[in-house]
């Protein structure tokens, strides 16, 4: 069985970028995640610790960007996606990377990756 714990619209900055603009300063991305997770044990033992918590994962996130200085956003969606289910026990994760600004004639732009662990 496998229950989905999510986080939408998580703020985080990261140096991210190709062009010259890019690379002066941390740009804010928007991220939503859903990720596999069991959720039986934790409903029956009524523990934090027993969860998937989305308030670690967030903050681990959002640390793990602000370190990085990739160009692409698939790059950071990829490392992102790998970390949740490596750090996290995640069974699965779907991650949406969104790029507000980057196109000029749209609100933003960006990747959905659907990764598995194994």
């Amino acid at each position: 069985m496998d229950d989905t714990v999510f986080i939408e619209g998580l703020r985080i900055d990261a140096l991210i970028g190709v062009h010259d603009w890019e690379r002066h300063a941390p740009r804010p991305l928007l991220l939503d995640i859903e990720m596999g997770f069991d959720n039986r044990v934790p409903a029956a033992s009524d523990r934090l610790a027993d969860t998937l918590d989305y308030d670690v994962v967030s903050t681990r996130l959002a640390a793990y960007a602000a370190q990085t200085g990739f160009q692409l956003v698939e790059t950071l969606a990829e490392r992102c996606a790998a970390l949740i289910l490596d750090e996290f026990g995640a069974t699965r994760v779907r991650l949406k990377v969104s790029k507000p600004g980057a196109v000029e004639r749209a609100a933003a732009v960006g990747v959905v990756i659907e990764r598995r662990r194994g």
